[in-house]
């Protein structure tokens, strides 16, 4: 009897960088070559890679000393295959994925993203091709899993931010406006907010009233606390062309004449070395990608639910959002705390 033949995958890390790719990238690696005798090759920045077919044959020497690594060793890009762009000319990008997909004698490809990644990666699934999809973004709004990796370190850059913005405030006895990122969801800064006592979080998920955000501030230095921190999302709602972090600021020292100041964290966020509890997620992930790619099960997506790793259909994670729910348990609690989100 011949031996069974051993399977060749491909993996792409697309979107923005965040914490934990490469920990993922060795999760997969190290669990397909090691436990599975699978050979892995990985495509250069996203999509990209997989059109023009260039990737890099990943051996397991390769995939030592990246676990602590931010950023992403197979580079990453914002390619959408299945949008039609004037640039393209008459190329098919869908047709030559496909292509080197069975050119390569690919038996599966992990596609590594946000939400954008995985409607991509859903789309290739119906071109007859073996998917898995491993959720990643800092803002954690990624359908179908409790968590995404690198959410968990842009949430300890932020708290951090916040925790030495407390100082500077106090000093200087004024409204400190810190912004995160979490695009339309609010994850980021319900929870660096809460880590970091922030006085007041405005979030997309939850409307909030400027004249509420004020008075709150009002009612703090009256009741002589000399100092407030304000987390605001990028997400939310202000007039066009303003930042959050700077509107924000505005209406406070127009409405109140309290001084305020604000930091907008930006890409601080998404860089750097990942936390451990993202080593561990990205790790897990990745194994467990493998895992199920060693047993046939394709076109899912790996997910966390009550701590245990499941799968969910690439088909249902597509087009939907894992936003803020306005009566989570921690929006209760910080505000039996007496934390305002600007709606009251």
């Amino acid at each position: 009897m011949s031996e069974k033949k051993a399977k060749r995958i491909g993996i792409l890390t697309a979107g923005g960088d965040c914490p934990g790719l490469n920990a993922a990238i060795r999760g997969i690696g190290k669990t397909a070559i090691v436990n599975h005798g699978m050979e892995v090759l990985g495509f250069v920045s996203g999509y990209t890679g997989l059109i023009h077919l260039e990737y890099v044959e990943l051996k397991e020497q390769q995939l030592s000393g990246i676990l602590t690594l931010g950023g992403t060793i197979l580079g990453t890009s914002r390619e959408k295959p299945f949008k039609i762009s004037q640039t393209d000319g008459n190329i098919n990008k869908p047709e030559l994925i496909k292509e080197n997909y069975d050119k390569l004698g690919l038996d599966c490809l992990i596609c590594i993203g946000g939400n954008g990644t995985m409607k991509t990666a859903a789309k290739i699934a119906e071109l007859g091709l073996n998917v898995v999809g491993i959720p990643k973004t800092i803002d954690n709004d990624v359908w179908g899993t409790d968590i995404t990796f690198g959410f968990d370190s842009a949430v300890a850059i932020a708290t951090e931010a916040i925790d030495r913005l407390h100082t500077t405030a106090n000093s200087h006895q004024r409204a400190m406006i810190i912004e995160v990122m979490g695009h339309d969801a609010g994850w980021i800064a319900l929870y660096a907010g809460m880590a970091g006592g922030g006085d007041i979080i405005l979030i997309p998920e939850i409307e909030f009233n400027i004249r509420s955000v004020c008075k709150k501030i009002e009612k703090r230095f009256e009741e002589k606390k000399p100092y407030s921190i304000v987390v605001v999302a990028e997400g939310i709602k202000v007039p066009e062309n303003k930042h959050a972090a700077s509107y924000i600021a505005e209406c406070i020292t127009n409405y109140t004449g309290v001084e305020a100041r604000e930091t907008r964290l930006g890409y601080l966020q998404r860089g750097g070395s990942p936390t451990a509890m993202d080593r561990i997620l990205a790790t897990r992930y990745g194994a467990y990608a493998a895992e199920i790619i060693a047993r046939g099960e394709y076109n899912v997506m790996v997910a966390l639910r009550d701590n245990k790793l499941a799968t969910i259909p690439l088909s249902e994670v597509e087009g939907k959002l894992n936003l803020v729910n306005p009566h989570h348990p921690l929006v209760k609690k910080c505000r039996s705390m007496g934390v305002s989100f600007g709606d009251e």
